[in-house]
C-alpha cells in the first residue's frame, strides 16, 4: 500500500516522534478496527483518516503511552482496560516530517466513543475482515503538492464506505493485516 516514488530522506533523526494506536475490539462476532476521520481546522492531515494517535508530550514514558493517551483524549476511551500486543515497524511521513510508531492493543469489548470535536469529524469502525478481503483495496489518480509543485500519483488505499484510506494509515494497516495472515 505504499504509493510509487515515495521518497524517505537519507537522515530522519530530527523528525517528530509520534505513537498511533491500532485499536482492536470486537463487535458481534467480528474483530473491527477504529479509524478516525481528521477536521479540517487541524494543521496536518485535515480531513484524512487515520489511527488515534499524535506527538509525543514530555510526560510520556514512551511511544506506547503516547499512542494510548492519543486515544484517550482523541476519542474518549477508557484504554485502562487494553491488552498491548505489540508495536509494528514505525514509519515515516515526509509531508509532516513524523515518524510514528504503531502500537497495536484489543479491548475485550467495544468502546464507548466520546470523540474531541476540535480533531475527530468522524469516528470509523471497520472489521478486520472487510480490510483482508481484496474487494476494498484498490488504487486512484491522486494530486498530491510538494515543495509549491503539484504532481499526480497512483496511491493505493483501501475503500471504507465512502472513505478513501490512504498514505500512512494504510500502509500500516497492511502491514497489520499481512502479519494476521502469517500468524493464520
Amino acid at each position: 500500500m505504499m504509493p510509487p516514488g515515495r521518497f524517505v530522506p537519507p537522515d530522519i533523526r530530527a523528525a517528530h516522534q509520534g505513537g498511533v494506536l491500532v485499536l482492536l475490539y470486537p463487535v458481534g462476532e467480528l474483530v473491527h478496527v477504529v479509524l478516525t476521520r481528521r477536521t479540517e481546522t487541524l494543521g496536518k492531515h485535515r480531513g484524512q483518516i487515520s489511527f488515534p494517535g499524535g506527538r509525543v508530550d514530555a510526560g510520556d514514558r514512551d511511544l506506547i503511552e503516547t499512542a494510548l493517551r492519543e486515544t484517550r483524549e482523541e476519542l474518549g476511551v477508557d484504554v485502562g482496560a487494553a491488552n498491548l500486543l505489540g508495536s509494528l515497524t514505525p514509519l515515516y511521513i515526509p509531508p509532516s516530517n513524523y515518524l510514528i510508531h504503531p502500537a497495536v492493543a484489543a479491548l475485550p469489548g467495544r468502546p464507548q466513543f466520546a470523540p474531541n470535536p476540535g480533531e475527530v469529524a468522524e469516528v470509523i469502525e471497520v472489521a478486520l475482515e472487510t480490510l483482508a478481503a481484496p474487494e476494498p483495496r484498490a488504487v486512484a489518480p491522486m494530486p498530491v503538492v510538494w515543495n509549491g509543485t503539484t504532481f499526480v500519483i497512483h496511491v493505493p488505499y483501501f475503500a471504507v464506505g465512502a472513505h478513501r484510506v490512504w498514505g500512512a494509515t494504510a500502509m500500516v494497516l497492511s502491514e497489520f493485516l499481512e502479519l494476521l495472515a502469517v500468524s493464520r
